[in-house]
């Protein structure tokens, strides 16, 4: 059995004190759990100088990229961490699934403009990881044995000396605005409306795009936005001339010892100042029969993408119309569950239910093909997924809400949520800028 070697630091809850470290390097990257404000993450993983970048090759399908990760991860090898130690990833894959890869796995029509300069995929293999388990209060240095000892002592001595942070600022310099108006938004909706009275869908996620331009570090764009919204399933990855920047609650799938996971989040309410009005917020959402409706269809409609990958009658759904609550607003979460097959992978499971149901809606090849139409601009990675995958198959990955792309000096951000029958296009309206406001609030006021 190959064992990675384990390299133990200090602890801190914070991952910016390790993460300014290696920010600027190549393949740069830190999968963020928010701690210690949010509650659900456990792990921090950061890692950058990445073996080999991945992307999707012009026209290439989603099945062929897929081969191409499975290939570099059997060259990589696995390795297992030390006895008695848990860790998530001993080397692996860490990187991004844009929602517009969703066309790579499934024929569908691409007529929404291209306008961000952004990769449908991008995968570093790393052989090394700096991972903080909150759980044990614990900061350690992961080698994978292809490592080189040269490396791993660079390393070391790179994460023990003292270090400074690095001056940087960020501010906006212009306030964001959306790319669709208000009349062009209840036009959207009416459009909608008319699709599921004609029975082509019963649920569509619908979005608007803001923009405003910048200048500054993405980095301390980031460091804001998680003090004013701490969420389990953040990240920041450097990309060309900028980064992607998320905040994002919302779990996709985890894999780990044959168990998949997945956290669909349908149902959106804001938090108020005054508690009793707050309590009042969380208790029309818990008992909206609208919302959920909405959440019942998106979850019977993951039961559908895990019951490809996942063994026959493994499929449960643990927790239905759970409460969470976040800096910004009140979800309504729930929990679908499986074992996965024999012969199966993590890849088959993304491919079998990219992108997620509850940011495309039911049935999700309609809805997508729905939403290529009327929403005038690609998503992009709004809708896609942050993830890490490890040599030993274990995997987890966000959707990625709550989430801008700050590149050439303008960041941009999205909101949308999912429309049905008996939807308001006001009310849907205002629950967009719900679930940005906080992300445009706090940049703005840098």
């Amino acid at each position: 059995m190959t064992i990675c070697t384990v390299h133990p630091l200090p602890y801190h809850p914070d991952p910016a004190h390790w993460f300014e470290r290696v920010r600027k390097a190549p393949g740069a990257i830190l999968l963020d759990s928010g701690r210690p404000v949010a509650e659900r993450g456990r792990y921090d993983l950061i890692s950058a100088w990445p073996q080999q970048v991945l992307e999707p090759n012009v026209d290439e399908s989603g099945t062929a990229f897929f081969t191409r990760l499975r290939s570099a991860l059997h060259a990589l090898g696995t390795a297992e961490p030390p006895a008695q130690l848990e860790l998530p990833f001993t080397g692996g894959l860490l990187g991004f699934l844009g929602y517009d890869f969703g066309s790579r796995l499934e024929r569908l029509p691409v007529t929404a403009v291209q306008d961000l300069a952004l990769p449908a995929a991008r995968f570093g293999l790393y052989a090394w990881a700096l991972v903080t388990d909150h759980h044990r209060r614990a900061a350690h240095l992961i080698f994978h044995p292809r490592l080189e000892m040269v490396e791993r002592a660079r390393l070391i001595e790179l994460f023990e000396r003292e270090s400074l942070p690095d001056p940087a600022t960020f501010s906006l310099t212009s306030p964001f605005s959306a790319d669709t108006d208000r009349d062009g938004y209840k036009q959207a909706i009416e459009r909608i409306h008319d699709y599921i009275q004609a029975g082509d869908c019963y649920q569509v996620n619908y979005a608007q795009r803001f923009r405003a331009t910048c200048a500054g570090d993405p980095w301390e764009a980031y460091r804001a936005l998680r003090a004013a919204c701490p969420t389990p399933y953040s990240g920041y990855v450097s990309v060309e001339s900028g980064a992607i920047v998320s905040l994002s609650p919302e779990r996709f799938m985890r894999l780990a010892n044959g168990v998949v996971e997945t956290r669909p989040i349908k149902g959106t309410r804001p938090r108020r100042s005054n508690p009793d009005e707050d309590h009042i917020e969380a208790q029309a959402l818990q008992n909206s029969a609208k919302d959920r409706a909405e959440n019942l269809m998106i979850v019977d409609l993951l039961r559908n993408d895990l019951g490809r990958s996942c063994e026959i009658g493994s499929v449960r759904v643990p927790e239905l119309f759970k409460l969470e609550s976040y800096p910004n607003v009140h979800h309504l979460v729930s929990s679908v569950s499986g074992t996965l097959a024999i012969g199966k992978d993590p890849l088959d499971l993304l491919e079998g239910s990219f992108p997620g149901g509850s940011i495309t809606g039911a049935p999700k090849i309609r809805a997508m093909q729905i939403i290529d139409e009327l929403e005038p601009t690609r998503r992009s990675i709004y809708c896609g997924s942050l993830l890490y995958l490890d040599v030993r198959g274990e995997m987890d990955s966000s959707i990625a809400i709550r989430t801008l792309l700050i590149q050439r000096d303008e960041v941009t951000c999205w909101a949308g949520g999912g429309i049905v029958a008996d939807s308001d296009w006001e009310a849907e309206h205002q629950e967009t800028l719900d679930k940005v406001r906080v992300l445009m609030e706090t940049l703005e006021a840098l």
